[in-house]
């Protein structure tokens, strides 16, 4: 499959994607103002950026940034607020736009007076079955720094890196793995596949202020987003009680403002790895990166190229190398696989019987193991007295995210297992409801039937 076509620059301009996709379209004094901010850092790249602070609490910036929050939605912080408590407490559930809100935060930010709340920690499940922890900040600081995303973005992606894709306007996961793709079709089949240790969780705060002040120089920008990295973490123990901590390093993943803190300090990475000196010449090695997973693929790795790597990331950047996980692959031999961003890449016999073999891109293992187990959590005994018609809904909603991811490559053989998982799934499921036995109507089949009460098979 062709990897989707990236928007223009124009578009770029006038749109911002959400966190769900969503393209939420931006004012034009928005749009304009990112636009000359944008082409004033691609102009001038040694030029530093002294006054943004007005332009952060500007009310149509802040506006817009209240728009983007809502429509991201999102879970409550610690203050418990939801983003319908606000509408609510507005007084009017048409007015999707509290002026009140929005005139509090910007009073609180030209008066210097805005303090950023405590971060709520929760854990997510990974694709591996550990647990990631998120930091999930208050509405209000969700809206503040969504506003300073929408002045510094535009700075700092005049400077990023084409191999840079993670958390980028314009840019996606798809297009990183079409590019893998491209080189490995290009003959560079050896494959430094990097892991880094809890990579959000251990930027030191000193280097990470020092790469976003070579670009911003206005002391309250860089009082804002101290303030941020700053915030007390709280979460709950074994017992249910709230424990507050004060991190030392890092930025928490789950806030706005991280995934571009997080590519600004790993875009030190990418720039030195492309210079005249780095080995992008002297190794002829490419380099896709997508936030925090990177792979850097070569003819050759040798140990000069793969000691260069984790010297700069470990010396220079003061990150943590995960060596179990990380490795060298070389798919040039038979069985070797690269995992990279939930897809594996595998030189496969061609099907056709011809003794050729072709890169086969397919969703991973692992990934498939993770859909069956969420499968199994929305088709189990606890949604015995759950209306079918809905239980089918919310099947539908989970493998119709699933495939619009893994919709790249060739992913058609795990569709057809979790077709066969879903079917039988349901199966017990419409047998074990009642103490009677199901029965299919007459002449039907599991298959037909369960289409015929609207299941999407993949």
């Amino acid at each position: 499959m062709v990897a989707p076509k990236a928007p223009t620059t124009e578009e770029m301009e006038e749109f911002l994607e959400t966190l769900e996709g969503k393209r939420v379209p931006l004012p034009r004094k928005v749009a304009l103002l990112r636009r000359k901010l944008g082409r004033k850092a691609k102009l001038e790249p040694r030029f530093r950026f002294y006054a943004m602070y007005d332009r952060i609490y500007h009310r149509d910036v802040l506006a817009m940034a209240w728009d983007l929050v809502r429509v991201n939605g999102g879970a409550p912080g610690v203050d418990g607020v939801r983003i319908e408590d606000i509408l609510k407490a507005e007084g009017n559930p048409e007015d999707r736009r509290p002026k009140e809100l929005i005139e509090d935060i910007r009073n609180s930010l030209l008066n210097k007076t805005y303090r950023p709340g405590p971060v709520l920690r929760v854990y997510i499940e990974k694709e591996n079955g550990k647990l990631r922890p998120l930091g999930i900040p208050n509405v209000i600081d969700r809206v503040v720094q969504t506003a300073a995303l929408l002045i510094l973005e535009p700075i700092f992606e005049a400077d990023f890196e084409g191999c840079s894709y993670g958390f980028r306007p314009g840019r996606s996961a798809h297009q990183a793995l079409a590019e893998v793709r491209r080189h490995l079709q290009g003959g560079y089949r050896e494959v430094y596949d990097a892991d880094l240790k809890g990579y959000f969780d251990s930027i030191p705060w000193g280097k990470l202020m020092a790469c976003v002040r070579m670009r911003v120089v206005d002391g309250n920008v860089l009082n804002l987003i101290r303030m941020w990295l700053q915030a007390p973490v709280v979460e709950r123990d074994s017992k249910g009680r709230k424990v507050e901590t004060h991190p030392q390093q890092g930025t928490p993943q789950g806030g706005v403002i991280s995934p571009l803190l997080a590519n600004i300090y790993l875009h030190w990475f990418d720039k030195v790895f492309h210079r005249n000196n780095g080995p992008a010449h002297w190794a002829n090695a490419k380099l896709v990166r997508y936030a925090d997973d990177f792979v850097a693929l070569a003819r050759h790795q040798s140990k000069r190229l793969v000691d260069w790597m984790e010297g700069k990331l470990e010396g220079w950047l003061g990150l943590s190398v995960n060596r179990e996980k990380t490795k060298v692959v070389t798919l040039k031999a038979n069985g070797e696989s690269l995992n990279f961003l939930s897809y594996t890449f595998r030189f496969d016999r061609s099907l056709y019987g011809t003794g050729r073999r072709y890169l086969n891109v397919e969703p991973s293992k692992k990934a498939v193991a993770k859909e069956r187990r969420k499968l199994r959590e929305l088709i189990s005994r606890e949604m015995n007295c759950v209306p079918i018609p809905t239980v089918i809904q919310m099947v539908n909603r989970q493998v119709g995210g699933w495939a619009n991811y893994f919709s790249f490559g060739y992913p058609r053989k795990a569709c057809r297992r979790l077709n066969w998982f879903m079917q039988r799934r349901l199966g017990r499921h419409l047998r074990r409801r009642s103490q009677r036995p199901y029965k299919l109507p007459k002449d039907t089949s599991m298959y037909v039937h369960l289409k015929e009460l609207g299941l999407h098979y993949l």
